[in-house]
């Protein structure tokens, strides 16, 4: 069966089971009534042992902290080593402890009898009797684990194995779950419990009476909360597919496709915080996550910390992976597929070689030996070619190596007329008066001015700031990219200084990094600080022992540039150039990659295909798909539907779980005049901002956003406006999606673009047409008729 027939057959059994539990739910208002009120109270009992227990253990680890803190002379190195460690351990655990979570404790399973005993710590997952009603062992699933103090399990986490069938088992497999349950609480309080009847055919039983299924399933109470501006973790909520990418064994690279809504984000996020649970040594190095946007990773960063996990996990967007830059400006589509493709790297090798050419001196005088020795510029071009070689040393690091075949040059020229020396002294003595007049000339200011000018300390920007002139990118360019590519690529950078100061792009970025490996760290002259005391007594100690330590608080952390794992969300977006930068930070690491190509921004796949598969060159690789549009109600499904077909022909859109019965709404602005066009943008806004509880965005071309910018003013922070290109991987409530036709045409990509557009909203979608999407009488545009 292909994975869109799986998902069609998983929608249909989460329907059945929906309906299952209704038909098991009590059948008058005020009976339903009694029985939640009676399943929370037993859920808060539950809740309340659970922080007892917790009360105890953060009592424990503060005792530990204490007890540790008092013995600050404890004798031997290796005791002291063990009491910091005590205290790094306590520290942590009661860091973990004070967290505080939203639904601490979420799911509960109830388990038929084991036809085997645990192995390995892991319950077996077959029924000893599938049509034994009664429920033999309950668990509860939270986002740490909890022992009693008989060290029984009061709380599984949500990690570990045997909370595995919480989110493995459904109504077509549900192994020995009988019955999920999500708790909804806030604090210490119980808010809520919501149902899934995995075995509708048994009529359950726990403790001789009969299981009471509350709500309408669990799912379908999660996807109608009301979004905010933050994502929500989906540990409550993860589904089968998603929980076999989440545990997925992490040696070699993960690939996970997945059309929009199926979750891939949040399955990443999620991913994380297993890897970590799962083998927090060996991820030590650190996870990065790499976003396509800022607006992404300010979306999702709240995620890791309510699943308990901060500090090993950095999330990045791709324009903020060199430290100390964050892009802040778009290319022009067609800007950014020339500076993402790989013909950059020998363009930008060129680049490196011409800015350390360009106003470069052309004679070279020093005076010395009684009289002026001269490099012309034949024999400065000549020592130039020398230095650099056919080796890939960075420019910056040959520095040393120019300036000694410069002095090199120079004693030749001194020595010119000097018969050359025929015996063992006349050398000793030749190689003596080479030294001091290496020596002499290596302090001379003329001399050093010179190799400041000849060979300079390059820096990346510096390098750029070349190519914004058209005629000298062009001539660097040659044969890299096309003389209009050359131009295109000098315009984009013209804001720059000539040291390269400026805003850059996301683009720029990679190249960038690009050009760090090119250029290396320049070498940096060791200062040493005097003070006066020093100058006055010669003193050769110049600070304390103090003055140090403090000077090292007051360093920059440096960013880390290797990681253990690498996450790549969106990962059909990226650029070759972008992969050759993540690649650079993932020498050793592992790889979880998810992405949809029918959603790539990028019109050239199989040059990212090239560049990805050099990246994880020798690795083995897994392959998920994920089926299931968890975000958009079927009707507005059914609209994205038609351009995914226009967009990538062939590709099925992922099956939605649900139907609200509110179909998208199409409006159209015929009037050319941009007033008409705003009055009625932000007149949708203000209706579906009445309509649902949560957030509403309106989506414009790129070059749109300004002005949708001020549609949106005033109407609170519940509106938000985005350029196409940054709507991805967010979700709204409602969505109004502007000026369709020009999101489509805005670049190679824009159908796949407006696609991603289309499939924002969770509950209401608005189609807003102008005078150029030549909409039918009801406004629909062109591209999106039946």
């Amino acid at each position: 069966m292909g994975a869109h027939g799986s998902a069609q057959q998983y929608t249909a059994a989460t329907t059945e089971a929906m309906h299952s539990t209704a038909m098991h739910s009590s059948t008058t208002t005020t009976d339903a009534e009694t029985v939640r009120d009676r399943e929370i109270a037993e859920e808060q009992r539950h809740l309340d042992t659970v922080y007892h227990r917790l009360e105890e253990k953060l009592a424990e680890a503060e005792y530990i902290l204490e007890d540790a803190a008092k013995r600050v002379q404890v004798g031997t190195p290796g005791a002291l080593a063990e009491r910091d460690a005590q205290v790094y351990r306590a520290g942590a655990h009661l860091h973990r402890l004070n967290s505080e979570f939203e639904d601490f404790l979420f799911g509960r399973i109830d388990l038929q009898q084991a036809d085997a005993p645990e192995e390995h710590g892991i319950p077996s997952q077959t029924p000893l009797d599938p049509a034994d009603p009664a429920v033999a062992e309950t668990l509860h699933i939270g986002r740490l684990g909890v022992l009693d103090a008989e060290y029984g399990p009061l709380v599984i986490d949500w990690r570990a194995p045997a909370a595995a069938p919480f989110y493995r088992s459904t109504p077509l497999e549900p192994g020995r779950v009988v019955r999920r349950r999500v708790i909804r609480s806030k604090g210490r309080k119980v808010l809520g419990v919501e149902d899934d009847l995995l075995r509708p055919d048994l009529t359950p039983t726990l403790d001789g009476r009969e299981l009471a299924i509350v709500g309408d399933g669990a799912l379908m109470a999660s996807l109608g909360r009301a979004r905010s501006h933050s994502m929500r973790d989906i540990v409550s909520s993860i589904q089968k597919e998603q929980d076999e990418v989440i545990r997925a064994a992490a040696a070699g690279a993960t690939l996970v496709t997945g059309g929009p809504g199926t979750g891939k984000t949040a399955v990443a996020l999620h991913r994380a915080a297993f890897l970590l649970y799962q083998d927090r040594r060996r991820y030590a190095g650190g996870i990065l996550v790499v976003s396509p946007t800022a607006l992404l990773v300010s979306y999702t960063e709240g995620v890791l910390p309510s699943l308990g996990e901060e500090g090993q996990v950095a999330i990045r967007a791709v324009g903020s992976l060199v430290d100390g830059i964050e892009a802040g400006r778009y290319d022009t589509p067609e800007a950014a597929h020339v500076k993402g493709s790989g013909r950059m790297v020998p363009l930008l090798r060129r680049a490196a070689r011409a800015a350390l050419e360009l106003g470069a001196p052309t004679d070279l005088k020093v005076f010395a030996k009684g009289e002026v020795l001269r490099l012309d510029a034949g024999r400065l071009k000549a020592v130039r070619g020398n230095v650099i070689g056919s080796g890939g040393t960075p420019l910056n690091l040959l520095r040393p190596r120019a300036r000694r075949l410069l002095l090199d040059a120079l004693w030749s020229e001194a020595v010119r007329h000097l018969p050359k020396p025929t015996d063992h002294y006349g050398r000793e003595q030749r190689q003596e008066e080479k030294e001091a007049f290496d020596e002499y000339v290596a302090d001379d200011a003329a001399f050093l001015d010179f190799l400041d000018a000849w060979w300079p300390a390059l820096t990346p920007r510096r390098v750029l700031a070349t190519l914004k002139q058209s005629r000298h990118a062009n001539r660097i360019a040659r044969r890299a990219v096309t003389p209009d590519e050359a131009r295109l690529l000098a315009a984009s950078w013209r804001h720059l200084s000539d040291r390269g100061e400026g805003a850059l792009s996301a683009h720029d970025v990679a190249l960038i990094d690009e050009l760090q490996l090119l250029l290396g760290e320049p070498a940096r002259p060791k200062v040493r600080e005097v003070d006066a005391v020093d100058m006055l007594t010669g003193l050769d100690e110049v600070t304390t022992y103090a003055d140090r330590i403090s000077r090292q608080r007051e360093r920059v952390p440096v960013e880390r540039t290797e990681y253990a794992h690498i996450i790549v969300d969106e990962a059909q977006d990226l650029t070759p150039m972008q992969w050759r930068m993540i690649g650079r930070r993932a020498r050793t690491a592992t790889w979880t990659i998810v992405g949809d190509p029918a959603q790539s921004s990028w019109p050239y796949p199989q040059e990212a295909q090239a560049a990805l598969d050099e990246v994880l060159a020798g690795k083995p690789r897994r392959r998920h798909t994920l089926t299931v549009n968890y975000r958009n109600p079927a009707e507005i499904a059914e609209v994205a539907a038609k351009v995914l077909a226009l967009a990538a022909p062939g590709t099925a859109s992922p099956s939605a779980v649900r139907s609200t019965g509110i179909e998208p709404r199409f409006a159209a602005v015929s009037s050319t005049d941009p007033a008409k066009f705003a009055e009625a943008a932000r007149a949708e806004l203000v209706r579906l901002l009445d309509e649902v509880d949560g957030t509403v965005a309106v989506v414009v071309p790129m070059d749109r956003r300004a002005e949708a910018a001020e549609w949106t003013a005033g109407l609170g922070d519940r509106a938000v406006a985005l350029g196409s290109l940054e709507a991805k991987g967010l979700e709204y409530d409602a969505t109004v999606v502007a000026d369709p036709t020009g999101i489509a045409g805005e670049s190679e990509a824009g159908l796949r673009v407006l696609y991603v557009a289309l499939t924002r909203a969770t509950q209401r979608l608005t189609v807003l047409s102008g005078p150029d999407d030549l909409p039918d009488a009801d406004g629909v545009p062109a591209m999106l008729l039946g």
